[in-house]
């Protein structure tokens, strides 16, 4: 299962519905456009977070061979979201987004880690993807739907086309609860499985706080705070991928992470400001030839928890529409 900057941005899209529901009018697309990109960051119409993680042990084998315990002594990330949005027809939403990560790690003993990896590594990684969202009605209520194509690789050459098909369907939306599900189909070879289930539910509280929860994606808590804060804490799901060219071979690390913690967000006119800080845990790391799947793995880290920090500042003019 891959949780990259394109899967984030789909998943997203599929909560069009909850403004577009009660709403008849095309110029309501761009107040949908404006709840999607306040639920997820990498969608807005820029984005740019730095991150680093504390110091860190993990266990590792190397073909079902157990390895000595190694440490990662530093680890940090910068990575990069462009999004474009085309609002040309009624019920029609078309997105170019242009993504990019770089991840700088430190291994204390890089000869028992993985193929290429050296005492100091310097890892790019970009995907670009086109999206096309479509909101109709099914058995009498709001249906959405989303195709999307995306290829990606790393500072030598193009690596990978994937595909991303949604279909979800409004089954509830009240001034507190919002209730969405659907199912995502994943057109790569390298997934772990072929579709995954997609679970929205919002509830807002009397006393201001606000449950989001989007399953498998995320689950939090949130509650505005001063004039233009909002404060939340829970969990996030995330991923770091890149590839590694060796003698005329690619392969593919990837790593699925769970990040608890808070998250404090601030808006300076049509620019958000984020802090995020806590406990991020790494469930599975695998290195795996890019012609094989994820599932067929040579190299496998079972990491110890550590602590991460991540600063943040995107630009998002949509916000005024949703007033």
């Amino acid at each position: 299962m891959r949780f990259s900057t394109k899967t984030l941005l789909v998943l997203g899209f599929t909560l069009l519905g909850i403004l577009l529901f009660a709403q008849k009018t095309d110029s309501l697309q761009t107040k949908a456009v404006a709840f999607v990109t306040d639920k997820f960051p990498s969608t807005r119409v820029l984005n740019v977070e730095v991150s680093s993680v504390s110091p860190y042990k993990f266990s590792h084998e190397l073909e079902n061979v157990d390895l000595p315990d190694n440490k990662i002594r530093d680890f940090k990330q910068v990575k990069a979201n462009a999004n474009f949005y085309f609002l040309k027809k009624k019920n029609w939403t078309i997105t170019t987004s242009l993504n990019y990560k770089f991840t700088h790690f430190e291994v204390d003993q890089p000869q028992q880690f993985s193929p290429n990896v050296n005492d100091k590594n310097d890892f790019h990684y970009h995907s670009e993807a086109v999206t096309a969202t479509h909101i109709s009605k099914l058995w009498n209520k709001m249906a959405i739907y989303t195709a999307s194509v995306s290829v990606d690789g790393n500072e030598n050459h193009f690596e990978r086309i994937r595909g991303l098909l949604t279909g979800s369907i409004m089954l509830k939306v009240t001034a507190q609860i919002k209730l969405l599900l659907g199912v995502a189909v994943i057109v790569d070879p390298s997934a772990q499985i072929p579709a995954i289930p997609i679970i929205t539910y919002e509830h807002k509280f009397k006393n201001g706080w606000i449950a989001d929860v989007i399953l498998p994606k995320r689950l939090m808590m949130k509650k505005d705070v001063f004039e233009n804060g909002r404060f939340s804490f829970g969990s996030e799901m995330d991923m770091t991928s890149f590839y590694l060219n060796q003698e005329n071979r690619t392969y593919e690390y990837r790593q699925t992470e769970i990040n608890t913690g808070i998250v404090y967000e601030h808006k300076f006119g049509d620019f958000i400001g984020t802090f995020k800080s806590g406990l991020r845990t790494i469930p599975t790391a695998r290195v795996f030839d890019m012609k094989d799947n994820f599932n067929d793995y040579f190299y496998k880290a079972t990491p110890k928890s550590s602590y991460y920090i991540n600063f943040g500042i995107s630009y998002n003019p949509f916000m005024k529409s949703k007033k």
